[in-house]
């Protein structure tokens, strides 16, 4: 169990948040996603110097969003994050076949977009592993940098998100040998 910590400033009191807790077992050597499951996850990237290379990358997401939409075991969770006026709002819709579009819609208060966006991926994660029969989850996401800090066993300020989402996929890739997660970036200025 993690203890809490109160924040005050002078100009704002957050309340009581989780403070990271460095042995909880998904940052133990030997138990890590890292060392475990290093086959089970990738990242799709984008090459940021080459607008030509962007143009491929926008038309390998839309063909990879087809043909994962129409298969059975996948789930495609498109997550997204902004701020405005110090309210931060988390979206995740995750889609899988023959099932209902799933949105889930978070507001916050003063926290970072590196936060939302991560929470947002938590709880898309969350959905999907619910789903029944989902054996791959691919996550679209403007903000790869964040979902990289997942498998970051280093110090972080993100890492009481990252112990839940780890948390989450050990028992989504123990459950069966066959289970993936991807994550493919989707720049907001793709073009």
């Amino acid at each position: 169990m993690t203890k809490g910590h109160l924040i005050n400033s002078k100009t704002k009191s957050y309340g009581i948040f989780p403070s990271f807790a460095p042995l909880d077992p998904e940052f133990t050597p030997g138990y890590r996603i890292i060392d475990n499951f290093s086959d089970r996850f990738s990242f799709n990237l984008v090459n940021k110097t080459e607008k030509k290379k962007n143009n491929h990358h926008a038309q390998e997401l839309d063909e990879m969003a087809l043909h994962n939409s129409s298969i059975p075991n996948t789930a495609l969770v498109i997550t997204d994050a902004s701020i405005k006026n110090d309210i931060t709002t988390s979206i995740a819709h995750i889609h899988s076949t023959n099932c209902p579009l799933i949105k889930t819609v978070h507001h916050a208060s003063f926290v970072t977009s590196s936060e939302a966006e991560l929470f947002a991926i938590r709880c898309g994660i969350i959905q999907a592993c619910s789903l029944d029969n989902i054996s791959k989850i691919v996550v679209i996401t403007d903000s790869i940098h964040v979902a990289k800090k997942i498998f970051d066993p280093g110090v972080h300020p993100f890492q009481i998100h990252s112990a839940a989402i780890l948390s989450i996929l050990q028992n989504f890739f123990a459950a069966n040998d066959s289970n993936s997660i991807e994550f493919w970036e989707c720049p907001s200025k793709l073009k």
